[in-house]
């Protein structure tokens, strides 16, 4: 599976932006699909998950001001940020894996296929 995440930018704080996660998968539907980021000096950590049935799950700090959803026609995850903060800066990539569980799905460890990360800026 190959993953081209998009959409990243520059914005002022307050702004909004949609990453994109685009897949080569003839089964993309059964997929689930993750974004996780990364700011400069600190580890990867999670943002949200979507799993193939649209259940879906939140790091406490988007809660709210993030969206995840999924359009199987187009294989393509999106992550819509709204009111974004300075700290929300930092490369986004989306991940991806047929076999997550639910009590794993919010583990960088646990999927296989990655995208090549997005940059996301948010001035103050």
């Amino acid at each position: 599976v190959q993953l081209q995440a998009s959409g990243g930018g520059l914005v002022q704080a307050g702004g909004s932006l949609r990453l994109s996660c685009a897949a080569s998968a003839d089964t993309f539907s059964r997929y689930t699909i993750a974004w996780f980021r990364q700011a400069p000096g600190l580890e990867r950590e999670f943002v949200a998950v979507i799993r193939y049935n649209g259940f879906t799950s939140y790091a406490d700090s988007v809660k709210g001001r993030f969206t995840i959803s999924r359009d199987n026609a187009k294989n393509t995850v999106y992550l819509q940020m709204n009111s974004l903060k300075p700290e929300d800066t930092a490369v986004y990539y989306c991940a991806a894996d047929s076999g997550v569980i639910l009590s794993s799905m919010r583990q960088s460890r646990v999927y296989d296929y990655w995208g090549q990360g997005t940059l996301v800026t948010v001035s103050s």
